[in-house]
Parts: C-alpha cells; structure tokens; sequence
C-alpha cells in the first residue's frame, strides 16, 4: 500500500479547522486535527507527521511558538503557517523564523492544494533519494565504515580490493580518523577472517617488553621469565596482526620484524631455533614516516616492506559531508547503550557540530555526542549539551579579526555560561551578567539561541515581538 503524505492541522476554529481537515481528506491525505498548539505538540510527540498546516494566533501557544517547539524536535519537519492578519513583514519574520511557506486567511483552497503538494512532492523526492543513497551505501559499505564522501567512497573500494589478498598493507591517517576500524574491515573481509585479529600498539608498551609481547620468550630468558610465553605473532598464527603506531617501533625491532616479512620466521627472546608463522600484517601510523627515515628513527628497508599498499584515511574536516551520518549514527548508538529516549539536534546544535573542526577526528566526535547523550536532561540535544569549547571554536579560515565580531563572541560566551550555571532560567541568568531579563531576552534572540529563548520563564509571544524590537537599554 502506498505511503499517504500525513497532516496535522492546527487552528482554534472549529469552522475553518473542519473546513481544511474535509478539504484535504477529499484530495486523499491522511489529515489529523488539534484545537490548539499544545495539542498538537502532544500529536506531534506521540505520532508520525510530514506537514503542520497551523493557525498563528492561537491561546497559550501561538503557530510561531509552536513552529520553534516543532524545530526543536524534529528540524526537517516542514510547518506552514496560516494567518488572518498577513503582511511582507509577517512573512519574511516567519520564514527566517524556519516556517516552509505562509498563507493569508481567507484561504484560497487551491493555492493551500497547490502549496501542500509543493511540499509533498518534495518530501517523495527526498525519501526516494534516501532509498537510492541506503542501497548504494549498502553495495559499498564496509560494516563499521560509515561515509557516503568521494573519500571515504575510495577508501571503501581500496579495502574491498585488498582484502582479498595477503599483501602488506600501511594505513596512514591523523589520530582519531579509524585506522583500526580500517585494519578489522581488511581483516574480517580477507579469507583470514575465521583465524585471529591481534592487535598491538607499538607506542603504548614499554620498549623492554616490546620484544616479548611480540615474539614471545622461553623460561629463564630474563629476570622474572618464569615460564615461556608465546607472543602476539604466535598468537596470530593463521590471522592478522595489526601494528598500530609502527614509527614508535624501536630500530632493533624493526630488524626483526623485517625478518618476519621477508621469512616468515622469527626467534623468542632466549631461544636460537626459529619459529616459523603464517600471519597476514597490517600496520599504521599517524605520523611522517618519511621523515622519521630521514631522522634515522625507521629503516627505509622495512618502509618499503610494509608500504605494499597504502590506505589513506582522510581526516574529517575534508569530508564534511559525512558528519551527519555520523553524528547520526554515533545519537542513536549511544542513546541505545544508555537507555535514553533521544529524538535528535536542535538546529543550532547540529549546526555548531557541523561547522566545528574536530582536530582529534571522528574519536572526539564520538566523544562529544556520548557526553551530549549522557547529560541532556532532554529528549532532543541542544547547543548547551555541547562543551563550551565545541561552541566556540571556529572552522579554520573563518577567523575574523573585527572588534565587533570578537564582542559578540565574548557576550555568547558569558551568556551561555550563565545559562549552565543558572539551570537555563532566564532570570538568574540575567541577574549573574548584570542586565535586565527583557536585555538576556533580546541577546538570545540576536545571537540565535532559540531552544534557551524559548525556556519556561519566558513568553513566547515577548520572545517573538523582540525580533522587531530595538535593543533594550538596561
């Protein structure tokens, strides 16, 4: 059965409230109704809905109340607003305000009709382009790899093609991009997948034990060897072994890990027969190896050795358009292991997390959601979840040097801190910055704040009118 396009129209009216919701059923939408915006913020929480056709002056919650309450929830959820009193400045106020369309009453149901399949054809196109993006990720995703950019699209296909394989493979990128992720991709999609994936970090172990967590040592060989001991490579017999941070390696290592590439074969510490291994090696790094040869630090021998096949993992600042699918991912993923009902960002937070830099790659952003998940007191993050740093931190190369843009990032910055300090309750917030209520009020409108401009302590319709207003003196 084909998916019908569902409505919810809002109006305190019964008349034009019956006279739309009979209109639309007759054109063959799915239409629910709500006498009030309170209502129909309930509906909204409760059920699925692709459109909100509301009145804007309503009792307790007007339609432009109600659209900030809607985006707040769910941003992508199209509201058109219908009002008796329409003018230029009414329309341009609600569509900077995020409403998709406005309509002046009397309605005129043919343009109402018109609009509406505006949006719904709309909608069809982007759900049918969100199949064809799922079906096209599925033929190239890599469980775990989660990316639809040109890059990572790349990386993906030189996974698929190497895994196969028994080559060497180097995989390069900054801290944080995934190159373990990538290491357990090549490993679980190589015909090595039934045998062990061991995993070590050459900068994380002491260089004293280094050579016998590697190769393993006999009873007796050292001080505290009290029984022999096998090591990773023995363990990995019939896997892959991951080396991570392989630049760390100490030089009289990396000798005779050039032995277990060339041979197959290595010696335990205090033992002069050699062992012989089947492992499959990976290896990564996040710093310069080129220039750590250059330094003396890694024998351009062994470079060449485990350079079969280089994957570079780009960071994530070059491909932004995979930050949502990720902070998507990372939501509902850590809303699941906490037991929390999350139904997605604000704007404003999913836009501060979009236009922030992220030096320690997708590690810190998986971070910064799994602390916003865990200290929401929300069913939707907001900008104030995010750390403060996360705020304010500007994408390089959008720095401004101009004494008002630097004002205005001091006063967001004391605002937002008196906000956290204050629970979000405007009036506290205002007596810690030394201004009056209806001045905090003007600023959160200014500077763009809507989920705190729309806290419990303040009048929706105030909060609105302050747009027009000039600023207040205090």
């Amino acid at each position: 059965m084909p998916y019908r396009f569902r409505i919810l129209v809002v109006d305190d009216e019964p008349a034009q409230r019956e006279l739309v919701l009979g209109f639309l059923k007759k054109q063959g939408f799915d239409v629910a109704a709500a006498e009030s915006g309170v209502k129909a913020l309930e509906l909204f929480r409760q059920e699925s809905i692709d459109l909100i056709l509301t009145d804007q002056k309503m009792p307790n919650l007007s339609g432009s109340a109600l659209l900030q309450a809607v985006r707040a929830i769910n941003p992508e959820t199209p509201v058109i607003l219908m009002t008796a009193f329409g003018s230029i400045e009414a329309a341009v106020s609600a569509i900077q305000g995020g409403a998709t369309d406005y309509l002046t009453k009397p309605l005129n149901l043919d343009e109402l009709l018109y609009r509406i399949r505006q949006v719904s054809d709309r909608y069809r196109i982007i759900a049918e382009n969100r199949e064809l993006r799922e079906a096209l990720q599925s033929r190239h995703r890599i469980e775990g790899i989660i990316g639809e950019s040109g890059q990572m699209l790349e990386v993906v296909s030189q996974v698929r093609r190497v895994a196969p394989s028994e080559a060497t493979v180097l995989i390069r990128g900054e801290s944080g991009t995934g190159k373990e992720l990538i290491a357990k991709a090549i490993h679980f999609a190589s015909p090595r997948a039934s045998g062990p994936l061991v995993k070590v970090n050459c900068a994380a172990l002491p260089e004293t034990l280094l050579e016998s967590e590697l190769f393993g040592h006999e009873k007796g060989a050292f001080t505290g060897a009290v029984t022999s001991r096998q090591g990773r490579f023995e363990l990995a017999n019939g896997g892959t072994i991951f080396l991570d941070e392989i630049g760390d390696l100490p030089l009289h290592l990396q000798a005779k890990l050039l032995r277990v590439l060339q041979e197959r074969e290595y010696e335990k510490v205090g033992s002069s027969r050699p062992v012989k291994v089947n492992v499959r090696i990976l290896a990564a790094s996040h710093r310069p190896l080129e220039a750590l040869i250059k330094a003396g630090q890694l024998r351009e021998d062994l470079y060449y050795r485990l350079n079969v096949v280089t994957i570079l993992i780009p960071p994530l600042r070059e491909r932004r358009s995979d930050l949502s699918l990720l902070i998507d991912h990372f939501l509902r993923r850590f809303a699941e292991k906490n037991g929390k009902t999350i139904r997605g960002l604000t704007h404003e937070a999913r836009d501060v997390l979009l236009r922030y830099d992220y030096p320690g790659n997708v590690r810190e952003l998986e971070n910064l959601i799994e602390r916003a998940v865990v200290l929401t007191r929300d069913d939707v993050v907001g900008s104030r979840d995010l750390p403060l740093t996360v705020q304010d931190r500007e994408v390089e190369g959008d720095r401004e040097t101009n004494l008002a843009v630097a004002v205005e990032g001091l006063e967001r910055r004391m605002i937002r801190e008196a906000l956290a300090r204050s629970d979000g309750v405007q009036t506290h917030a205002a007596e810690l910055l030394g201004i009056s209520e209806r001045a905090l009020r003007y600023k959160l409108i200014k500077y763009g704040f809507r989920e705190e401009a729309s806290s419990p302590d303040s009048d929706p319709q105030e909060v609105q009118s302050g747009r027009e207003s000039s600023e207040p003196q205090d």
